[in-house]
């Protein structure tokens, strides 16, 4: 019986993380996802996200690809890809159009009529769609859960979220990628394939905000009713806090990134000094997300709170401070990945490569994906059927 594996390759500014997953079955036939690989190693050729050098970027995912490839003890020829970067967005579009059908049944055609329409929109310039998510559908002026396809009307209007980057930004990281000899099975925004693994069902339905802190950039998606809402990058990140601490402290950046994890070092500062320096860039961070919690009339209005990850989500004061800035919950993710003490995680840092293997485990099933290399160059929509589940 051949293995079904998952691999996860997260292309991040400061790292890249890979993990290989078996979908193992149990003595009670239930059938779980195991680590068997991972593999971790320095980002080269990246700033904000996007490719400035693709051969050092080739190199970096090359030695950590290796490094899992020796734990699990076979050759990776396949991957599930993330794409970040401050050229991620996530862009809103409404939209109407007149029922085709004589009986005013509404069917598949008249849902890709809207979709073609909204490809011809301006916002989509020179952007690369990686995901389609219907938000919401309206018949008639009424509003409709869930799909619209069987039901009557003479209109039907939609808001849709398409998550896109640059088509360049993407070009280049499929390059890059495919210099190993890798073949690319799908490539997810790495918000979305994040959530999968830190957000639970209860928090999406509810509403919540996942805001992961990396290096360079800081990346929120909000979901509200199972569905993500919205999606926004800010070029801005921990680094910034790294730089600021070596600045105001006079330091090396190494001992600074240290002493804003909560490190003792040999230098000898105040603390009220370094909290003021690390709680005013995080205000900074608070807010933008603020801001656009605002924008989208969700500020103080998501019951679950704001969940955060990343390299950032290890400042001991963040949650303390999210809590004040945004006056909603908050906590530092965990990683749901499996109930096995084999498959214990260090930290939400990995977040992002853990939920592309499962959404790689799960396709077909859970998610459904389409290739993304085979329609790169062809108008692709994705479906992705698990936000109606």
């Amino acid at each position: 019986m051949l293995k079904k594996i998952s691999v996860g390759i997260d292309v991040g500014t400061y790292q890249i993380k890979v993990i290989i997953t078996e979908l193992v079955k149990q003595p009670d036939g239930k059938k779980i996802p195991k680590i068997i690989g991972k593999g971790l190693f320095k980002s080269k050729g990246l700033r904000h996200g996007y490719i400035i050098n693709k051969n050092e970027v080739t190199r970096s995912v090359l030695q950590a690809i290796s490094q899992a490839e020796k734990q699990a003890k076979i050759k990776v020829k396949k991957a599930f890809i993330s794409i970040g970067g401050i050229s991620l967005e996530g862009i809103h579009i409404k939209n109407k159009t007149v029922i085709t059908r004589v009986d005013n049944e509404i069917t598949q055609i008249d849902l890709n009529n809207i979709l073609t329409e909204n490809e011809k929109n301006p916002l989509l310039l020179n952007k690369k769609v990686i995901s389609t998510i219907p938000i919401e559908y309206k018949i008639d002026n009424k509003k409709v859960l869930g799909n619209p396809i069987g039901m009557k009307g003479n209109k039907l209007e939609s808001q849709i979220l398409y998550v896109t980057c640059l088509k360049q930004h993407l070009y280049d990281l499929i390059q890059a990628i495919e210099e190993i000899d890798i073949e690319i099975e799908d490539i997810h925004a790495s918000p979305i394939a994040g959530s999968f693994v830190t957000l639970t069902k209860t928090q999406k339905i509810a509403g919540c905000v996942l805001a992961n802190l990396g290096a360079e950039t800081v990346s929120i998606i909000v979901f509200e009713n199972n569905i993500p809402i919205s999606l926004e990058v800010f070029p801005i990140g921990s680094t910034d806090i790294t730089n600021n601490i070596a600045l105001e402290l006079k330091i090396p950046l190494n001992e600074a990134e240290q002493i804003k994890h909560g490190i003792i070092t040999s230098t000898i500062y105040p603390r009220k000094k370094l909290e003021e320096i690390v709680e005013t860039q995080l205000n900074v961070i608070f807010k933008l997300i603020e801001a656009h919690l605002t924008k989208i009339n969700r500020n103080a209005l998501l019951p679950a709170g704001i969940i955060i990850s990343g390299g950032g989500s290890g400042i001991t004061t963040i949650r303390d401070l999210a809590e004040n800035s945004l006056n909603i919950p908050s906590r530092i993710a965990n990683i749901n990945f499996v109930n096995d003490s084999n498959n214990i995680v260090q930290d939400s840092t990995w977040a992002v490569s853990y939920g592309l293997c499962l959404m790689g485990l799960t396709a077909g099933q859970d998610v459904e994906t389409k290739s993304f290399i085979k329609t790169f160059f062809n108008q692709t929509k994705k479906w992705i059927t698990q936000f109606f589940v």
